[in-house]
Protein backbone atom coordinates (compact mmCIF):
# COMPACT_ATOMS: atom_id res chain seq x y z
CA UNK A 1 0.00 0.00 0.00
CA UNK A 2 1.45 3.51 -0.48
CA UNK A 3 2.56 4.86 2.04
CA UNK A 4 0.77 8.44 1.47
CA UNK A 5 -2.60 6.28 1.49
CA UNK A 6 -1.60 4.88 5.06
CA UNK A 7 -1.20 8.38 6.04
CA UNK A 8 -4.64 9.23 4.97
CA UNK A 9 -6.31 6.18 6.57
CA UNK A 10 -4.13 6.83 10.07
CA UNK A 11 -5.32 10.36 10.25
CA UNK A 12 -9.07 9.23 9.33
CA UNK A 13 -8.52 6.63 12.48
CA UNK A 14 -7.17 9.15 15.08
CA UNK A 15 -9.76 11.93 14.12
CA UNK A 16 -12.75 9.42 13.69
CA UNK A 17 -11.33 7.76 17.31
CA UNK A 18 -11.43 10.98 19.14
CA UNK A 19 -15.67 11.51 19.48
CA UNK A 20 -15.65 8.04 21.40
CA UNK A 21 -12.65 8.77 23.25
CA UNK A 22 -14.18 11.89 24.36
CA UNK A 23 -17.30 9.87 25.27
CA UNK A 24 -15.36 7.45 27.12
CA UNK A 25 -14.31 9.72 29.25
CA UNK A 26 -17.60 11.66 29.67
CA UNK A 27 -15.97 14.81 29.18
CA UNK A 28 -19.08 17.89 29.54
CA UNK A 29 -17.69 20.94 27.87
CA UNK A 30 -19.54 23.39 26.22
CA UNK A 31 -19.22 23.06 22.40
CA UNK A 32 -17.52 25.65 21.63
CA UNK A 33 -14.84 25.53 24.40
CA UNK A 34 -14.83 21.86 23.29
CA UNK A 35 -13.74 22.41 19.87
CA UNK A 36 -11.27 25.51 21.29
CA UNK A 37 -9.32 22.87 23.84
CA UNK A 38 -9.10 20.08 21.03
CA UNK A 39 -7.16 22.23 18.63
CA UNK A 40 -5.36 24.02 21.65
CA UNK A 41 -4.49 20.46 22.81
CA UNK A 42 -3.21 20.23 19.06
CA UNK A 43 -1.30 22.97 18.79
CA UNK A 44 0.82 23.04 21.88
CA UNK A 45 0.93 19.43 21.67
CA UNK A 46 2.61 19.49 18.07
CA UNK A 47 4.78 22.61 18.85
CA UNK A 48 6.14 20.72 22.09
CA UNK A 49 7.55 17.72 20.02
CA UNK A 50 8.70 20.04 17.18
CA UNK A 51 10.84 21.89 19.58
CA UNK A 52 12.15 18.57 21.43
CA UNK A 53 12.78 17.35 17.73
CA UNK A 54 14.82 20.72 16.61
CA UNK A 55 15.97 20.97 20.52
CA UNK A 56 14.67 24.35 20.56
CA UNK A 57 12.99 26.72 18.25
CA UNK A 58 13.33 26.46 14.64
CA UNK A 59 12.31 28.81 11.44
CA UNK A 60 8.78 27.34 9.99
CA UNK A 61 10.68 27.19 6.61
CA UNK A 62 7.59 28.56 4.68
CA UNK A 63 8.65 31.38 1.97
CA UNK A 64 7.13 34.10 1.61
CA UNK A 65 4.88 33.10 -1.01
CA UNK A 66 3.29 30.09 0.72
CA UNK A 67 2.79 31.96 4.09
CA UNK A 68 -0.75 33.49 2.48
CA UNK A 69 -1.82 29.78 2.01
CA UNK A 70 -1.16 28.90 5.69
CA UNK A 71 -2.89 32.21 7.37
CA UNK A 72 -6.07 31.33 4.70
CA UNK A 73 -5.74 27.83 5.96
CA UNK A 74 -5.85 28.86 9.44
CA UNK A 75 -8.70 31.61 8.80
CA UNK A 76 -11.30 29.12 7.01
CA UNK A 77 -10.48 25.40 8.70
CA UNK A 78 -9.20 26.19 12.23
CA UNK A 79 -11.85 29.68 13.22
CA UNK A 80 -14.74 29.73 10.31
CA UNK A 81 -15.48 25.98 9.79
CA UNK A 82 -15.68 25.55 13.76
CA UNK A 83 -17.26 28.50 15.04
CA UNK A 84 -19.59 27.69 11.46
CA UNK A 85 -20.56 24.07 12.92
CA UNK A 86 -21.06 25.19 16.42
CA UNK A 87 -23.32 27.91 15.41
CA UNK A 88 -25.39 25.14 12.97
CA UNK A 89 -25.75 22.28 15.62
CA UNK A 90 -27.67 24.85 17.83
CA UNK A 91 -30.23 25.09 14.88
CA UNK A 92 -30.19 21.43 13.60
CA UNK A 93 -30.22 18.00 14.51
CA UNK A 94 -27.04 15.69 15.44
CA UNK A 95 -28.86 13.43 12.11
CA UNK A 96 -28.66 16.05 9.88
CA UNK A 97 -25.42 17.50 10.82
CA UNK A 98 -23.87 14.06 10.19
CA UNK A 99 -25.38 13.88 7.04
CA UNK A 100 -24.85 17.49 6.00
CA UNK A 101 -21.01 16.79 7.01
CA UNK A 102 -20.75 14.36 3.85
CA UNK A 103 -20.20 17.45 2.09
CA UNK A 104 -17.06 18.32 3.29
CA UNK A 105 -14.87 15.52 0.82
CA UNK A 106 -17.50 16.70 -2.04
CA UNK A 107 -16.44 19.93 -1.90
CA UNK A 108 -12.63 19.79 -0.80
CA UNK A 109 -12.34 16.83 -4.46
CA UNK A 110 -14.82 19.99 -7.03
CA UNK A 111 -12.65 22.75 -5.28
CA UNK A 112 -9.18 20.65 -6.25
CA UNK A 113 -10.30 19.62 -9.66
CA UNK A 114 -12.04 23.21 -10.87
CA UNK A 115 -9.84 25.50 -9.02
CA UNK A 116 -6.97 23.77 -8.46
CA UNK A 117 -7.18 21.14 -11.43
CA UNK A 118 -5.95 18.41 -9.70
CA UNK A 119 -6.34 15.31 -11.88
CA UNK A 120 -9.70 13.14 -11.87
CA UNK A 121 -10.72 9.55 -13.58
CA UNK A 122 -13.88 7.29 -13.45
CA UNK A 123 -11.96 5.30 -11.00
CA UNK A 124 -11.55 8.05 -8.77
CA UNK A 125 -14.83 9.97 -8.63
CA UNK A 126 -16.43 6.37 -8.00
CA UNK A 127 -14.03 5.51 -5.44
CA UNK A 128 -15.21 8.90 -3.63
CA UNK A 129 -18.80 8.80 -4.49
CA UNK A 130 -18.99 5.15 -2.96
CA UNK A 131 -17.04 6.31 0.61
CA UNK A 132 -19.51 9.58 0.25
CA UNK A 133 -22.56 7.04 -0.20
CA UNK A 134 -20.97 5.12 3.38
CA UNK A 135 -20.73 8.17 5.23
CA UNK A 136 -24.01 8.43 4.19
CA UNK A 137 -25.99 5.48 5.27
CA UNK A 138 -23.62 5.37 8.86
CA UNK A 139 -25.00 9.05 9.65
CA UNK A 140 -28.60 8.22 8.54
CA UNK A 141 -31.10 9.54 10.87
CA UNK A 142 -32.93 6.72 12.95
CA UNK A 143 -35.36 6.78 15.13
CA UNK A 144 -37.07 9.94 17.01
CA UNK A 145 -33.65 11.68 16.28
CA UNK A 146 -35.20 12.12 12.31
CA UNK A 147 -38.07 13.87 12.75
CA UNK A 148 -36.91 16.59 15.04
CA UNK A 149 -38.21 20.07 13.33
CA UNK A 150 -35.53 22.90 12.92
CA UNK A 151 -34.97 25.64 10.81
CA UNK A 152 -33.04 25.90 7.43
CA UNK A 153 -30.58 27.83 9.32
CA UNK A 154 -28.91 25.10 10.67
CA UNK A 155 -28.09 22.94 7.69
CA UNK A 156 -26.51 25.83 5.75
CA UNK A 157 -24.21 26.92 8.92
CA UNK A 158 -23.05 23.36 8.55
CA UNK A 159 -22.55 23.78 5.16
CA UNK A 160 -21.04 26.94 5.34
CA UNK A 161 -18.50 24.63 7.63
CA UNK A 162 -17.78 21.61 5.28
CA UNK A 163 -17.36 24.82 2.93
CA UNK A 164 -14.50 26.59 5.05
CA UNK A 165 -12.80 22.87 5.30
CA UNK A 166 -12.69 22.35 1.99
CA UNK A 167 -11.00 25.69 1.50
CA UNK A 168 -8.66 24.80 4.45
CA UNK A 169 -8.02 20.92 2.75
CA UNK A 170 -6.72 22.83 -0.70
CA UNK A 171 -5.01 25.73 0.59
CA UNK A 172 -3.30 23.36 3.09
CA UNK A 173 -2.39 21.09 -0.03
CA UNK A 174 -0.13 24.23 -1.28
CA UNK A 175 2.15 24.22 1.98
CA UNK A 176 2.23 20.39 2.36
CA UNK A 177 5.97 20.43 1.29
CA UNK A 178 6.83 22.35 4.22
CA UNK A 179 7.24 20.89 8.12
CA UNK A 180 4.36 19.37 8.66
CA UNK A 181 4.63 19.47 12.39
CA UNK A 182 5.02 23.34 11.70
CA UNK A 183 2.02 23.48 9.99
CA UNK A 184 -0.41 21.63 11.89
CA UNK A 185 1.12 22.95 14.84
CA UNK A 186 0.33 26.51 13.79
CA UNK A 187 -3.17 25.82 12.74
CA UNK A 188 -3.98 24.11 15.90
CA UNK A 189 -2.94 26.96 18.53
CA UNK A 190 -4.38 29.84 16.55
CA UNK A 191 -7.58 28.27 16.08
CA UNK A 192 -7.63 26.61 19.75
CA UNK A 193 -6.88 30.54 21.36
CA UNK A 194 -9.71 32.01 19.13
CA UNK A 195 -12.12 29.86 19.54
CA UNK A 196 -11.62 29.53 23.74
CA UNK A 197 -11.42 33.14 23.65
CA UNK A 198 -15.11 32.93 21.52
CA UNK A 199 -16.32 30.45 23.83
CA UNK A 200 -15.27 32.54 27.33
CA UNK A 201 -17.12 35.53 25.83
CA UNK A 202 -20.44 33.90 25.08
CA UNK A 203 -19.83 32.83 29.17
CA UNK A 204 -18.24 29.01 29.14
CA UNK A 205 -16.03 27.89 31.91
CA UNK A 206 -12.40 26.36 31.62
CA UNK A 207 -13.28 22.52 33.11
CA UNK A 208 -11.33 21.61 36.05
CA UNK A 209 -7.89 19.72 35.61
CA UNK A 210 -9.06 16.14 35.94
CA UNK A 211 -11.21 16.79 32.48
CA UNK A 212 -8.84 19.54 30.94
CA UNK A 213 -5.95 17.09 30.73
CA UNK A 214 -7.78 14.49 29.12
CA UNK A 215 -9.25 16.37 26.49
CA UNK A 216 -6.39 18.25 25.45
CA UNK A 217 -4.50 14.52 25.41
CA UNK A 218 -7.60 13.56 22.47
CA UNK A 219 -6.93 16.75 21.33
CA UNK A 220 -3.58 16.56 20.63
CA UNK A 221 -3.81 12.78 19.14
CA UNK A 222 -7.31 12.95 17.07
CA UNK A 223 -6.58 16.58 16.01
CA UNK A 224 -2.67 16.78 16.42
CA UNK A 225 -1.75 14.06 14.94
CA UNK A 226 -3.83 13.26 12.85
CA UNK A 227 -4.09 16.64 10.87
CA UNK A 228 0.50 15.76 10.82
CA UNK A 229 -0.67 12.70 9.08
CA UNK A 230 -3.38 14.49 6.48
CA UNK A 231 -0.25 16.95 5.84
CA UNK A 232 1.69 14.65 4.68
CA UNK A 233 -1.17 12.47 2.69
CA UNK A 234 -1.56 15.96 0.99
CA UNK A 235 1.51 15.88 -0.18
CA UNK A 236 1.18 12.49 -1.88
CA UNK A 237 -2.06 12.32 -3.16
CA UNK A 238 -3.58 15.77 -3.56
CA UNK A 239 -6.48 17.22 -2.00
CA UNK A 240 -9.10 15.30 -3.04
CA UNK A 241 -8.02 11.78 -2.81
CA UNK A 242 -6.55 12.49 0.68
CA UNK A 243 -10.12 13.92 1.50
CA UNK A 244 -11.87 10.74 0.21
CA UNK A 245 -9.81 8.52 2.30
CA UNK A 246 -10.53 10.64 5.56
CA UNK A 247 -13.65 10.91 4.83
CA UNK A 248 -13.73 7.14 6.22
CA UNK A 249 -13.22 8.72 9.80
CA UNK A 250 -17.27 8.58 10.54
CA UNK A 251 -16.71 4.89 9.68
CA UNK A 252 -13.71 4.32 11.99
CA UNK A 253 -14.87 6.09 14.36
CA UNK A 254 -18.07 3.91 14.81
CA UNK A 255 -15.64 1.17 15.01
CA UNK A 256 -13.96 1.87 18.03
CA UNK A 257 -17.00 2.61 19.39
CA UNK A 258 -18.29 -0.85 18.49
CA UNK A 259 -14.88 -2.02 20.32
CA UNK A 260 -14.57 0.50 23.09
CA UNK A 261 -18.46 1.02 24.63
CA UNK A 262 -19.71 -2.09 23.30
CA UNK A 263 -22.52 -0.74 21.19
CA UNK A 264 -25.00 -2.77 19.16
CA UNK A 265 -23.99 -2.95 15.54
CA UNK A 266 -27.14 -2.17 12.89
CA UNK A 267 -27.19 -3.76 9.36
CA UNK A 268 -26.63 0.08 8.30
CA UNK A 269 -22.69 -0.13 9.93
CA UNK A 270 -22.32 -3.29 7.65
CA UNK A 271 -23.93 -1.45 4.35
CA UNK A 272 -21.62 1.48 5.05
CA UNK A 273 -18.80 -0.89 5.59
CA UNK A 274 -19.15 -2.36 2.37
CA UNK A 275 -19.28 1.03 0.33
CA UNK A 276 -16.09 2.43 1.80
CA UNK A 277 -14.52 -0.81 1.45
CA UNK A 278 -15.18 -0.78 -2.39
CA UNK A 279 -14.16 2.93 -2.49
CA UNK A 280 -10.85 2.45 -0.67
CA UNK A 281 -10.08 -0.33 -3.08
CA UNK A 282 -11.20 1.80 -6.46
CA UNK A 283 -8.68 4.44 -5.33
CA UNK A 284 -5.69 1.70 -3.98
CA UNK A 285 -6.02 -0.04 -7.77
CA UNK A 286 -6.12 3.29 -9.46
CA UNK A 287 -3.24 3.97 -12.08
CA UNK A 288 -2.33 7.13 -13.56
CA UNK A 289 0.30 6.93 -16.23
CA UNK A 290 1.31 9.49 -18.99
CA UNK A 291 3.87 11.52 -20.31
CA UNK A 292 4.09 14.84 -18.36
CA UNK A 293 6.42 18.16 -18.15
CA UNK A 294 8.14 19.31 -15.34
CA UNK A 295 8.85 22.67 -14.67
CA UNK A 296 11.72 24.07 -13.10
CA UNK A 297 10.94 25.12 -9.29
CA UNK A 298 12.59 25.06 -5.78
CA UNK A 299 11.42 23.96 -2.55
CA UNK A 300 12.31 22.20 0.14
CA UNK A 301 10.90 18.68 1.71
CA UNK A 302 12.61 15.45 3.51
CA UNK A 303 13.26 13.55 0.15
CA UNK A 304 16.24 10.81 -0.96
CA UNK A 305 17.64 11.09 -4.20
CA UNK A 306 15.12 9.06 -6.52
CA UNK A 307 14.69 9.89 -10.16
CA UNK A 308 12.94 13.71 -9.33
CA UNK A 309 15.89 14.47 -7.10
CA UNK A 310 18.67 14.43 -8.67
CA UNK A 311 21.29 17.27 -7.07
CA UNK A 312 24.52 17.94 -5.97
CA UNK A 313 25.89 18.41 -2.58
CA UNK A 314 28.40 20.21 -0.54
CA UNK A 315 28.94 16.52 1.57
CA UNK A 316 28.34 12.96 0.37
CA UNK A 317 24.82 12.19 1.24
CA UNK A 318 23.71 7.95 0.11
CA UNK A 319 21.87 7.25 -2.56
CA UNK A 320 19.23 6.51 -0.19
CA UNK A 321 19.28 8.46 2.23
CA UNK A 322 16.41 10.81 3.22
CA UNK A 323 17.43 14.45 4.08
CA UNK A 324 15.97 17.90 4.20
CA UNK A 325 17.58 21.19 2.06
CA UNK A 326 16.41 23.52 -0.23
CA UNK A 327 16.74 22.42 -3.92
CA UNK A 328 16.26 23.23 -6.89
CA UNK A 329 13.85 21.03 -9.69
CA UNK A 330 15.12 20.91 -13.35
CA UNK A 331 12.57 20.67 -15.86
CA UNK A 332 12.08 17.77 -17.47
CA UNK A 333 9.92 15.21 -19.13
CA UNK A 334 9.01 11.49 -18.38
CA UNK A 335 6.59 8.82 -18.01
CA UNK A 336 5.71 6.99 -15.15
CA UNK A 337 2.78 6.27 -12.89
CA UNK A 338 2.32 9.33 -10.39
CA UNK A 339 -0.74 10.80 -7.98
CA UNK A 340 -0.95 14.93 -8.11
CA UNK A 341 1.38 14.81 -5.59
CA UNK A 342 3.94 17.98 -5.09
CA UNK A 343 6.21 17.08 -7.70
CA UNK A 344 2.59 16.38 -10.54
CA UNK A 345 0.63 19.32 -10.28
CA UNK A 346 0.43 20.03 -13.57
CA UNK A 347 -2.65 20.13 -16.10
CA UNK A 348 -4.27 17.64 -17.90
Amino acid sequence: MNTSVMYALAAAALFGASTPLAKVLGTQIQPVMLAGLLYLGSGLGLLGVRVLRDRGWSRSGLTAREWPWLVGAILFGGILGPVALMFGLTRTSGATASLMLNLEPVLTALLAWVVFKENADRRVVAGMLAIIVGGIVLSWPTGPAASGGHSWFGPVAVALACFCWAVDNNLTRKVSASDALYIAGAKGLFAGLVNCAIALTLGAQVPVLGVLSPTLLIGFLGYGVSLVLFVLALRGLGAARTGAYFSTAPFLGAAVSIVLLGESVSWLFWLAAAFMVAGVWLHLTERHDHSHQHIEHAHTHRHSHDEHHQHEHGQEVGANESHTHPHVHQAIRHNHPHFPDIHHRHRH
